[in-house]
């Protein structure tokens, strides 16, 4: 398994993130099969990447929308995910920094330890590299809320990344795990559930289904065991309407 190869500006980067960031407790950490997996993790916008990237167990990759690591998309792709809601008055001066920060999402999202995701027919080639590195023993983090509201905790999951499972049987005669994570900001945690794991023997849509609905409902209990917090959805809202992880 070769090294991948950063630059010194990634480094420095990386580093400055990691100063300024708060620092993430990793709770359950023992769930963690000796097996490579798909680690499954609610977004909460920018936290979650970021959490992953710092502070994930082991050896692993991260599922990245391709946009971001391609300079002459970031502008738009970043504008519309990140800003788009904000107050027509000042949406000029997001706009502008759509483009101030594109050298450095290229620099960052390249440099970290990344899988392009694309949601059109290369969408194989995400998935041949997603086996790819869950051959080479890395564990895979994908964060597969979309912007459907699904309860007060996750929004929907898309359910085509449970194919993967097939790609890596076939080339490895394994059934894979999912591993389900629930990143709180708020307490600066990040809790590791109880995984599931893919069987060859029942149809995938099935299977697809099954998976996604005990992937939200076992990030959902993990997040309400906890004490009363603010949950940062998935979707960029304004911090006052960010729910109780408290029905």
């Amino acid at each position: 398994m070769s090294e991948k190869k950063v630059s010194p500006l990634f480094r420095f980067l990386k580093w400055c993130v990691r100063t300024v960031y708060p620092k993430i407790k990793v709770v359950g950490e023992e769930k963690i099969p000796h097996e490579p997996c798909l680690i499954v993790a609610n977004h909460c916008q920018m936290h979650g990447p970021i959490a992953a990237e710092l502070y994930t167990p082991g050896p692993h990759d991260i599922w990245c929308a391709h946009q971001m690591m391609q300079l002459k998309e970031v502008p738009a792709y970043a504008y519309q995910d990140f800003w788009n809601g904000k107050p027509k008055g000042i949406r000029w001066l997001y706009k502008i920094a759509s483009y101030a920060i594109a050298p450095l999402c290229v620099v960052v999202f390249n440099g970290a330890n990344t899988i392009a995701v694309y949601r059109d027919s290369r969408i194989i080639n995400t998935f041949k590299n997603t086996v790819k590195s869950l051959s080479e023993g890395k564990n895979v983090v994908v964060f597969p809320e979309h912007l459907e509201k699904h309860n007060h905790i996750v929004y929907d999951f898309q359910d085509k990344f449970i194919d993967i499972a097939r790609l890596y049987y076939k080339k490895t005669g394994k059934e894979l795990c999912f591993l389900p994570v629930y990143i709180a900001p708020s307490r600066k945690e990040m809790h590791f559930g109880e995984m599931t794991r893919f069987s060859t023997q029942v149809p995938i849509d099935e299977e697809r289904s099954r998976i996604c609905n005990y992937l939200m409902d076992e990030i959902t209990r993990v997040a309400e065991a906890l004490p009363e917090h603010r949950v940062v959805p998935y979707e960029n809202l304004p911090k006052k309407y960010h729910p109780s992880n408290k029905r």
